[in-house]
């Protein structure tokens, strides 16, 4: 009798769970932690004029180049055009099922789904197309697009995409226009709105047999632009649609301003500036201390064809710096990533090339609410750390811990001596000026660089190494070699930039979980592989409340300072951005992520 009531409870607990996702309420938005900002009845994004005029051009500038249009697929994750699908300049080709407010920390707006419905476990999400949405060739969007997507993506795509349906249990057509996933024990509450930024493709336009191959034949969209130009390798060319079938939505109301969109490429940033001075593109964001303050005195500038503009960050600081390759032996010691740390003279890089420009980065973090930096862990944060002891040292754990902080000698003997001290405990000494290992090799190692401006900063630190008989080369490599080197972890050490915001989530596994050491192709360019990273980025995926959340990120924070996985370098605390004076700006603050390039415009553009 018992064993039949507990099974007529757990079909009647089912039959629960299944009447509470069948009656969900259909919603026109999603947030990670809260309620989404705008109501369902909102007019335009806040941070856009819904009057701004249609018509005119704009020419993006970047250094690069590029040998395919597919964006989706591991030949050509680095070489892709930009603009197909591109957080920067706006999903021009493929669209999303719904989209990202730029003004808000994570929530989305309804795009190619009008509508969608979840329970609040977060068990399963389903997406309500919008019966207006239409590919470029006019054929609907459907929910068999969305399924054939998925499983194309899994088969046949590129981290993250190909990995998105290992969370999901079950996929299933509702109706013409409705699709509903069901998540299996693998998926946290960060998921679904992951999910939600899929790109979808049209199954009747796509050719299974040869989508894992680079190519430069245009593609059919839903998006706002069609490419009506392509020099392979040097410029492509958007045209906007004039059937854009989503140009009245709210969420897309003052965007997409532009007629054409072109984007150059350079083989450097000292090329690519240079063709700005001359007009060759119209927007260059600048993130040079030294460029900003010296190089704008050329005729554009003083005649006012040019415009500066300075904005504050209102976004943590991210991570930029020299990562090292812990999948070298060299570097598998963590005394000895520290040391290297300590030798970095942050003061003396500072004043001597970048006029006191930049602020030391601290965290991952820094800057906002969710840095462990001078803060000792809270209890959640102790709960979290908890089973695994050794991951993070006392002084991060309380908080005591300090960036070192040099004389600006560049020679600063006294972090020279901790640096020393923590190499022979990791078994190496000083022999005839040299720095060897156990066996008399010296320690020798790669650094490789991208562009001038790191290799500037490079020979800095090589100075400094110096001092303690450590060989550093500089490897400056071209831009295609940089990123197959990258892709494939082909690198002692690198210099990158971890983007952070207010919202991290699962980016973080690309980046820094176990499964993504080995996989090429991710943005794991550390090599970590650390059971307390994987538990700390699982409670921040997990959190259920905005304290559970603050503190599960400034856990993982602390994880990753006291790994020692990046020496951290320097952050501006605000961006700059360069423009043609006819390029109009919306009036106002700029949203929380800062300026949003589709939302620009031609002021000459002719009614």
């Amino acid at each position: 009798m018992k064993r039949l009531l507990a099974m007529l409870a757990l079909i009647a607990g089912a039959q629960c769970s299944a009447m509470v996702q069948a009656s969900a309420e259909p919603v026109h938005a999603i947030a990670m932690h809260g309620d989404p900002a705008l109501p369902a009845d909102f007019s335009h994004l806040p941070y856009v004029n819904p009057d701004a005029p249609k018509g005119g051009k704009v020419t993006y500038g970047v250094v690069g180049t590029f040998d395919s249009v597919r964006p989706f697929i591991v030949r050509s994750m680095r070489t892709t055009a930009r603009g197909v699908v591109d957080p920067q300049f706006g999903n021009l080709i493929y669209e999303t099922l719904m989209q990202r407010s730029q003004d808000e920390p994570f929530t989305l707006y309804g795009l190619l789904a009008k509508t969608v419905e979840w329970d609040e476990d977060r068990s399963f999400i389903q997406y309500n197309i919008n019966p207006a949405a239409r590919w470029s060739d006019g054929m609907p969007v459907t929910a068999d697009d969305v399924i054939f997507t998925m499983n194309l993506l899994k088969d046949k795509g590129r981290p993250p995409y190909s990995s998105r349906l290992d969370r999901v249990a079950s996929m299933e057509k509702i109706s013409d226009l409705s699709v509903r996933f069901t998540f299996n024990d693998k998926s946290n509450r960060e998921f679904p709105l992951i999910l939600s930024l899929s790109p979808v493709l049209p199954k009747h336009a796509t050719d299974v047999e040869t989508f894992d191959q680079s190519t430069l034949e245009p593609g059919i969209g839903s998006g706002p632009y069609l490419i009506s130009e392509i020099k392979p390798g040097e410029r492509i060319t958007f045209t906007r649609r004039d059937d854009y079938w989503a140009r009245d939505l709210p969420i897309k109301r003052g965007i997409d301003n532009y007629d054409e969109i072109a984007v150059e490429y350079f083989l450097s940033e000292t090329a690519q500036f240079e063709a700005f001075k001359k007009g060759v593109f119209d927007i260059y964001p600048d993130g040079s201390a030294t460029n900003w303050s010296r190089g704008y005195d050329f005729p554009a500038v003083a005649a006012g064809d040019v415009v500066r503009k300075e904005y504050q960050s209102r976004t943590p600081s991210g991570m930029y710096g020299f990562v090292f390759n812990t999948r070298r032996q060299i570097f598998e010691d963590v005394r000895v990533r520290q040391a290297l740390a300590l030798m970095f003279d942050f003061e003396w890089a500072n004043r001597s090339l970048y006029d006191n420009a930049y602020t030391r980065t601290r965290s991952f973090w820094d800057g906002s609410d969710l840095s462990s930096y001078g803060k000792p862990a809270d209890e959640r944060e102790r709960d979290i750390l908890a089973p695994f002891p050794d991951a993070v040292s006392a002084d991060i754990l309380e908080g005591r811990w300090q960036v070192p902080v040099s004389d600006g000698s560049g020679r600063d003997r006294k972090l020279q001596r901790a640096a020393l001290t923590l190499l022979q405990e990791a078994g190496y000494r000083i022999d005839g000026g040299k720095l060897v290992d156990a066996n008399g090799t010296q320690f020798a190692f790669d650094l490789m660089t991208q562009n001038e401006g790191q290799e500037k900063l490079a020979v800095a630190f090589q100075r400094s190494l110096s001092a303690l008989g450590i060989a550093m080369s500089i490897r400056t490599v071209d831009d295609a070699q940089y990123q197959q080197r990258s892709q494939t972890f082909d690198y002692d050490m690198i210099m990158k930039a971890f983007t952070s915001s207010l919202s991290p989530g699962a980016e973080q596994l690309n980046r820094w979980g176990s499964a993504s050491r080995d996989q090429q192709g991710s943005f794991n360019f550390a090599g970590a592989a650390s059971p307390a990273i994987d538990a700390a980025i699982d409670a921040m995926l997990n959190a259920r409340s905005a304290e559970a959340f603050r503190a599960s990120v400034r856990a993982f924070d602390r994880v990753l300072l006291a790994g020692h996985y990046v020496i951290p370098a320097f952050h501006l605390g605000k961006s700059w951005v360069a423009h043609r004076s006819r390029i109009g700006v919306p009036d106002g603050d700029p949203p929380l992520y800062g300026y949003y390039l589709p939302a620009w415009w031609d002021t000459s553009a002719k009614p």
